[in-house]
């Protein structure tokens, strides 16, 4: 758990310091994510990294604060447009600072628990373990509209195997929360990791499969890239029809972007 947040808190420090970095237009130039600007971004990760926090430290303050929000969605509020009330009146810089606070707490937190401990969050509760690389695995890919915006080479680490390992394990998820039936083929995945070596899961011999960069499937599965816009093989037309729709985040059904909608990442070392 100790290692998992040392990750976890350089992958939200690498961030801090881009967007510290950024010019003040940049904080309100919009991202190939919906529009969003490194502003709205930061607020998004500020607001749930408060969220995490109520769930360790307070689970019914958690649940009531889950159960309003879920209600704003259903009348149709975005959660871009609730994170951007919350922090309205929170000037850029402002806000990294109150962000930094806010997730170097948080981590010290989720260092104290065991991996197995259960924490509530938005639907059935997760691990320890699996709280903590959700959180990653959302900071990063926020982060990677923020390195869009910035047109800078964002640095390739070990880090990227925790976000393709909940890509990969989320398969099942993205069929269930679409109501659609479980593939009924198995997909193993083969990445090129970035100190060389292939992380792998399944069975490498399977004639569905997903091969390439470890940057382009993570880019996939946290619907930043299409598939087609990357360099990653697919064989299979259960691997297909899988990364065309692959989300590794909670809430309800997501489409990724259209083929070439987005540029090519420009992240490659």
């Amino acid at each position: 758990m100790n290692d998992l947040c040392n990750d976890l808190l350089a992958e939200y420090d690498e961030l801090a310091d881009l967007c510290d970095s950024l010019t003040d237009a940049q904080w309100q130039q919009a991202s190939p994510f919906y529009g969003w600007a490194p502003w709205d971004e930061v607020a998004h990760l500020a607001y749930f990294d408060e969220a995490a926090t109520e769930a360790i430290t307070d689970a019914q303050v958690f649940q009531k604060s889950a159960q309003a929000l879920m209600q704003l969605m259903l009348r149709g509020d975005e959660i871009s447009a609730v994170a951007r009330a919350h922090y309205a009146a929170t000037p850029d810089r402002r806000l990294l600072s109150v962000w930094r606070t806010r997730y170097q707490h948080l981590v010290s937190l989720l260092r104290e628990k065991d991996p197995k401990d259960r924490l509530p969050w938005y639907g059935p509760s997760m691990s320890a373990r699996s709280f903590a690389t959700a959180r990653l695995m959302e900071t990063w890919a926020h982060g990677q509209d923020i390195w869009d915006v910035a047109g800078r080479r964002r640095p390739l680490t070990h880090r990227l195997r925790h976000i393709a390992h909940l890509g990969v394990t989320t398969m099942g998820w993205t069929y269930v929360n679409r109501k659609l039936p479980a593939p009924t083929h198995a997909v193993s995945v083969l990445l090129d990791a970035p100190d060389g070596s292939t992380w792998t899961w399944g069975d490498a011999d399977a004639s569905e499969r997903v091969t390439g960069p470890a940057l382009d499937f993570c880019l996939v599965v946290t619907q930043r890239r299409h598939v087609d816009d990357t360099q990653l093989k697919v064989q299979g037309a259960t691997a297909r029809e899988w990364l065309l729709m692959a989300q590794c985040f909670a809430g309800p059904p997501a489409d990724g972007p259209a083929p070439g909608v987005r540029a090519q990442p420009q992240d490659r070392l």
